[in-house]
């Protein structure tokens, strides 16, 4: 029986509260990033992931030299990122920095490898846009090889050719579980399928059956085209906010969420995919605790997925709110489904 994990993750989102235009110091957003890992842990909650941004209203434009921080301030939790930007970076170097992590952590670090959403650092970083899909094919490749086998001969398209390359320092088991990150077509559900790893999929707004495409897709490839399935793990990502009362948390929620796309992409979030957020079938977990726990089990339901990373830091919200929120999911909501879902699972066996 495997254990279903729960975990909270961050953008590095940096920006003023909307609801008293205060804008904390850079160097305060980032002890609250690592305050929020700590207090997961102490929660006993089983993962916290930190992504990687290179532009204006993001903090975490160095997110592995942050979650070198966190390995370091807790004990249990596993350090992951949400996601690692394989397109405008260095395999060898993702790979150096992770393991060095796991080593500070004792074997707690993950990485989860994405394309990025935001496109602005292709051309800081010094890329090409129009290469988006193939860098991150070629790369994310190479970084899958480099966690198989060393010494590595490789040759592609985007870097220098390795030839009988070691790497160091090495994961403290060896090698790193490495998650693809999938947020769009069904297309790279199908890689990560194929390519035989775990899949974090990234679920926004509407109903939670509009994703399972691409979940049975993933397990359909994955089966397909490996014996072993182990690895077989798909995660999901979710925007979260709770607060005493359903219509406490809506209300509070949209503030947020909304102040957030407006930094974005000066329209705001569609009122229309946030109007229904309260509905048990959608994928937005906002609401009262007993609101969201049963919008988890839902979710369980249709995926019966292994991990769900929760996202609440946003928008500017302050850390009071970010605080409160992670300790109801500790201490009330973590307990109830994982308990819930290990009666679904016994039964699933019998």
């Amino acid at each position: 029986m495997a254990n279903f994990e729960i975990g909270i993750y961050s953008l590095g989102d940096y920006l003023s509260d909307p609801n008293t235009n205060i804008k904390v110091s850079e160097q305060q957003r980032i002890e609250e990033i690592i305050q929020a890992a700590k207090l997961a842990d102490e929660l006993g909650l089983d993962v916290f992931a930190l992504g990687e941004s290179h532009q204006e209203h993001f903090i975490s434009q160095a997110h592995a030299v942050i979650l070198g921080g966190i390995a370091r301030e807790t004990k249990n939790i596993k350090i992951s990122s949400s996601a690692t930007i394989v397109s405008t970076s260095d395999p060898v170097r993702i790979y150096e920095n992770f393991s060095t992590i796991d080593l500070m952590s004792n074997g707690r670090a993950e990485i989860v490898g994405g394309r990025a959403s935001r496109i602005g650092l292709f051309e800081l970083l010094g890329y090409n846009v129009r290469d988006y899909e193939a860098l991150f094919e070629e790369k994310f490749e190479l970084l899958l090889e480099l966690n198989k086998k060393q010494p590595i001969s490789w040759r592609g398209h985007f870097r220098a050719p390795l030839n009988e390359a070691v790497l160091y320092p090495k994961p403290h088991q060896g090698s790193l579980p490495i998650w693809r990150a999938v947020g769009g077509p069904p297309y790279s559900a199908v890689l990560a399928g194929r390519q035989g790893v775990p899949m974090m999929l990234a679920t926004l707004a509407g109903p939670a059956t509009l994703f399972n495409h691409s979940v049975k897709t993933y397990r359909e490839n994955f089966r397909l085209h490996h014996s072993y399935t182990d690895a077989m793990k798909v995660g999901v990502t979710n925007l979260f906010h709770t607060a005493p009362t359903d219509q406490e948390a809506f209300k509070n929620f949209y503030k947020y969420i909304d102040h957030t796309f407006k930094n974005a992409n000066g329209r705001g979030f569609n009122r229309e995919a946030y109007v229904d957020a309260l509905d048990v079938r959608n994928v937005i977990l906002v609401g009262e605790p007993e609101t969201i726990i049963e919008k988890i089990l839902y979710q369980y339901d249709i995926y019966k997925n292994d991990r769900i990373m929760l996202q609440l830091d946003l928008g500017g919200m302050p850390w009071e709110q970010v605080k409160y929120n992670i300790e109801v999911i500790g201490k009330v909501i973590a307990p109830r489904v994982r308990e819930e879902i290990r009666i679904r699972q016994e039964k699933e066996e019998v």
